[in-house]
């Protein structure tokens, strides 16, 4: 049988901050969206452990985001890159959204194409 705990609602709202706050890399602050989840993972990881696995989760997502843009970088030079680097950003933008949604439920999300680099 499952257990289930009850997650609350100012640690769901910190969960969902450590999804969301990847998006500032958006606003061109370089590595922000691995600073910022970072950050919350750390202030988080003793008092809010539902919080604090949700931001190591986004972490490990945007760093691996962060290779695959530099790997589709590189491709540029053979054009499939473009539109490599236009499918990461589309899919980063939606995937983050999706996981910052289900964190304020209070339910984990797991990234897909994650490279869980960050135990």
């Amino acid at each position: 049988m499952e257990e289930i705990t009850v997650v609350s609602k100012d640690e769901r709202n910190w969960a969902m901050f450590g999804h969301l706050s990847a998006l500032i890399g958006y606003l061109g602050i370089p590595f922000a969206n691995i600073i910022a989840p970072l950050i919350i993972w750390q202030i988080k990881k003793e008092d809010m452990p539902f919080a604090a696995e949700q931001a190591r989760e986004c972490l490990n997502f945007q760093i691996s985001m962060s290779i695959y843009f530099i790997i589709s970088f590189i491709l540029t030079f053979i054009v499939i890159g473009v539109f490599l680097m236009g499918a990461i950003v589309i899919l980063n933008l939606v995937l983050t959204i999706i996981a910052g949604l289900k964190a304020n439920e209070g339910k984990s999300y797991e990234y897909p194409f994650a490279i869980r680099l960050v135990k």
